[in-house]
């Protein structure tokens, strides 16, 4: 499943593609909100782990600007519940994630992201 926790820790990995290759840009996707189990500390253990500015940006990509711009010093509930949804709950279904600098397309089926490249492209 393409969610924003997944989407996070994706790069392009094509050969010789070092620079500039995350986030990946999202681009005619369809969205589907499913909901999960909130998790708090779950949450906690994972902000560390977050490329904030990658997040931010790929949520608003998504139609979601709910979060802020910078990750706050208050990590109350109702910020979690925020980041919880964001991260967990917005899953992306059908199609392309681009890497910003080689323009290599990843396409997204049925949740799946198809991250295998081509002979030629591995590095």
């Amino acid at each position: 499943m393409v969610r924003l926790i997944t989407h996070n820790l994706l790069a392009c990995h094509v050969k010789g593609c070092t620079a500039n290759n995350f986030p990946l840009e999202f681009k005619d996707v369809q969205v589907v909100l499913r909901e999960s189990e909130f998790n708090p500390d779950f949450l906690r253990g994972f902000i560390p782990k977050i490329d904030w500015a990658a997040l931010t940006g790929a949520a608003r990509q998504l139609g979601d600007t709910s979060l802020p711009d910078q990750l706050p010093e208050m990590l109350d509930d109702d910020f979690l519940k925020t980041l919880h949804h964001v991260l967990l709950e917005i899953h992306v279904e059908e199609g392309i994630m681009i890497c910003p600098n080689c323009k290599h397309n990843y396409h997204i089926a049925n949740g799946i992201p198809n991250m295998l490249l081509a002979e030629h492209e591995i590095g």
